[in-house]
């Protein structure tokens, strides 16, 4: 075969070379576009370094997977089948798939919390079928004409590239933008290695953001170069849960409030499903997603208390009332866990009934039905029905403690004195919905449809909420820590440590 620089193989492979560059460049744009999804998913930064840190990452990861994309399928084309017309078509079809599966991810990231994997794309694609099947016509038709529209996309950039690839090979535009995202690339890395080292969660905390996202790590490069100390990095790192229930500090300086509105009737049930007819008969709202500890009294704690299990021991053994809980306020019956409570009276505000039957309604009342389901899982999902309205505009997952929190936000206006002595999040003002529990030594940790379960000696699993299945992705860790740290919110060290 003829490679001289004047063989017509050569020439048109070079032209389809310098051709890919700008038809890449193109696509780079519109990767950049579709990847601000990934960025609106999450909280936004805290700081200035993170802010800088997700904008060089945002520019140069994109720009990364969008050039290995063309140099693994539309440049080899390029070489073996040197045809313009042919390649232009190919590049299309190739480039339309890829930023296909990048709206599909973004999509499953925004809406779930992970992204796609070969691990778990069957169970994934089952979620979106049923997804599917739910939506209306008009958006199945919007996504098919988007489809079209990549495709368009695709067929004029390719074909405006070709014909003035002469003019556009004057321009020193890729020069300058090759540089640009060169350093955006090393200065991303760069920082990911000091932020890494230091625990600078602000910045850390973006690790699984962008698809196929693996940063270098601080640890295995300073340590390669001894400029870090193994151990205190280990320790600065490690989950420690032991001893955990044992110490708990009382928050100052507490803000009270008057429970001035209608009392609430919560009523904890052993079963619903015997009930299920007589309950779809009322007017309830049901809100099938909360997500509960199988241990009764960690189920019970959470609702009573507002807090993870965490306190459980210490808390009930010194039989401390919630925090919260002012001029008898709270009133708990039945329960022989919680004996140390008052029982309900005319002045009660909140008050617990943990039951077999369900309550005599009536209009005037306001009621919170829940059950507390059994499993050999450490949590499983239950459903909630009130006819109370601050629960109906909830999406994504909620769990015990988020109901009182709720009643203390919503119902008796004392927000101030939830967010001072609970951790939970108010229904349907969290679009990151995500919250965090402890049961029988298991941290519990969920992000929008991703549960993850960490086990006292390092052991995980991450689960989707809705469908069960096991979600194969990296770990992540900065959401884990930022979890453990508003777990121990309320705990103290011992004397002695």
């Amino acid at each position: 075969m003829n490679l001289t620089p004047h063989s017509p193989f050569s020439s048109k492979a070079s032209q389809l070379l310098s051709w890919g560059h700008w038809f890449t460049f193109a696509n780079i744009g519109l990767v950049l576009i579709i990847a601000l999804a990934y960025l609106a998913a999450d909280a936004a930064p805290s700081s200035v370094v993170g802010w800088v840190y997700m904008i060089v990452t945002w520019v140069s990861h994109t720009s990364f997977i969008t050039f290995c994309a063309f140099v693994l399928t539309v440049f080899p084309l390029s070489l073996i089948f040197p045809y313009p017309r042919h390649i232009r078509g190919m590049a299309a079809l190739i480039a339309t798939f890829g930023i296909s599966v990048l709206c599909l991810d973004a999509f499953v990231y925004y809406q779930h919390g992970y992204h796609l994997s070969f691990q778990s794309l069957s169970e994934i694609m089952s979620l979106l079928i049923s997804i599917l099947d739910n939506m209306s016509m008009l958006t199945i038709i919007l996504i098919f004409l988007g489809f079209i529209a990549i495709f368009g996309f695709e067929l004029v950039v390719g074909n405006h590239a070709w014909r003035h690839l002469d003019k556009l090979k004057s321009y020193k535009f890729p020069k300058y933008a090759t540089a640009f995202l060169v350093t955006c690339f090393a200065t991303s890395h760069l920082m990911h290695v000091w932020a890494d080292a230091n625990n600078y969660f602000d910045v850390t905390k973006q690790d699984n953001v962008l698809p196929l996202s693996y940063p270098t790590t601080a640890k295995t490069l300073l340590a390669r170069h001894e400029l870090l100390d193994l151990t205190e990095y280990e320790q600065a790192r490690t989950v420690r849960l032991e001893n955990a229930t044992s110490h708990f500090q009382v928050p100052s300086n507490l803000q009270y409030c008057e429970f001035d509105a209608p009392a609430v009737d919560i009523f904890v049930l052993d079963s619903i499903s015997n009930s299920a007819s007589q309950l779809s008969n009322k007017d309830l709202f049901s809100y099938p997603h909360v997500l509960v500890p199988t241990n009764p009294k960690d189920h019970y704690f959470n609702l009573i208390y507002g807090l993870p299990a965490y306190y459980r021991n210490t808390i009930t053994e010194q039989k401390l009332s919630p925090i919260w809980n002012s001029k008898n306020t709270l009133s708990v019956t039945s329960d022989n866990m919680f004996g140390y409570f008052n029982e309900p009276t005319q002045d009660s505000k909140v008050r617990f009934h943990f039951t077999s039957e369900l309550p005599d309604f009536s209009d005037s009342s306001t009621y919170i039905i829940i059950e507390h389901p059994m499993g050999n899982e450490i949590v499983t999902q239950t459903t909630m029905y009130t006819n109370l309205p601050y629960f109906s505009d909830h999406k994504g997952l909620m769990q015990g403690t988020d109901i009182i929190y709720t009643l203390l936000d919503k119902h008796f206006n004392c927000g101030q004195l939830a967010s001072q002595t609970m951790i939970g999040n108010v229904s349907g003002s969290s679009e990151l919905n995500q919250g965090v529990n402890y049961s029988q030594g298991v941290l519990i940790t969920y992000k929008k449809d991703r549960i993850i379960l960490v086990n006292h000696d390092g052991r995980h699993k991450q689960i989707s909420a809705k469908e069960g299945f096991p979600i194969e992705q990296k770990m992540d860790i900065p959401f884990l820590v930022q979890s453990i740290k508003l777990l121990k919110r309320f705990t103290t060290k011992a004397p002695n440590q």
